[in-house]
């Protein structure tokens, strides 16, 4: 019996070439199958999608080429490789840029790369937070537009370059009188920096994502762009229906409460923004240095 099973092995096993696994192999896998699902799903939630549905029918027709044997345009696709590869970084730029942001805003970078810098992120007070909602709602009964952008740990000097500098405190009262009808500052948004509005007037991107509802208008679709691009809490005060909705990591939360927003502003003001474990450690080494100084 054992012979027989040798017999059936070497007959049919002995020509298979089974390759030598080690677990750098299975972990280099891993990455690439990651990856390419999250290219996968970058690609099919903007507009990049239908580009590549071009791309993928022009591959069909050059398949078809190679099948049945069409020099000329084999020719003329084998040089217009290195033009494509150009062409589709111009063509992709926005898609590219957007991607490679919120890659380096994932969590797990501080995980791989723990010897990041510590950054000390500027927090708003309870009095700050209850001056938005307060003016947000007040703002909302009386159908005032207004784009207010929360700053969380990414710095929007970018953006805050855009409008007219500021530096006062957060009030209820201020806040109206920057979005009141007719004044100087009441077009675009403001930029909120820990407690104080750092920038008014200023301009924020526009979203492309085709999922959007068409009712949306400007307004609404610069705090979904803006909340894209940065990880800030963007608030928006309808003009038309006094409704306050809330953007945050590309969603939009339409006609919120006064409890959801705040809810959305402790989120904000709760995040943690330490690098990992080493960041925290070196964190405390430093306070002990300065009480053993003392």
């Amino acid at each position: 019996m054992e012979r027989r099973i040798s017999q059936i092995l070497d007959n049919y096993i002995s020509g298979v070439y089974f390759p030598e696994i080690h677990i750098t192999d299975i972990v280099e896998v891993l990455i690439l199958a990651f990856l390419i699902y999250r290219v996968i799903i970058w690609i099919k939630n903007t507009k990049a999608w239908m580009l590549m549905k071009g791309i993928l029918v022009l591959a069909g027709f050059i398949l078809l080429a190679t099948l049945f044997q069409m020099h000329t345009i084999l020719y003329v696709a084998k040089n217009a490789i290195s033009v494509m590869a150009i062409v589709v970084v111009v063509v992709f730029q926005p898609e590219l840029r957007r991607a490679l942001e919120k890659l380096g805003e994932k969590k797990f970078l501080s995980s791989v790369v723990p010897f990041e810098s510590y950054r000390e992120r500027e927090k708003f007070s309870e009095e700050t937070m209850e001056g938005i909602i307060d003016a947000c709602f007040s703002m909302g009964r009386v159908k005032t537009g207004a784009l207010i952008v929360v700053e969380h740990a990414i710095h929007l000097t970018e953006y805050e370059s855009t409008g007219i500098r500021m530096d006062c405190i957060v009030s209820m009262q201020v806040l109206i009188n920057i979005f009141e009808h007719n004044t100087p500052l009441h077009d675009g948004a403001i930029i909120i920096r820990g407690d104080r509005i750092v920038s008014a007037t200023c301009y924020l991107p526009l979203s492309d994502n085709m999922g959007l509802s068409k009712d949306l208008g400007t307004r609404h679709r610069a705090a979904v762009g803006m909340s894209e691009v940065s990880d800030a809490l963007v608030i928006a005060v309808s003009e038309e229906t006094g409704a306050v909705s809330a953007a945050c990591g590309g969603r939009l939360n339409r006609d919120i409460t006064r409890d959801e927003l705040r809810g959305y502003l402790q989120e904000v003001r709760n995040r943690k923004t330490e690098t990992g474990k080493f960041a925290a450690f070196w964190k405390g080494r430093l306070k002990n240095e300065k009480k053993a100084d003392e």
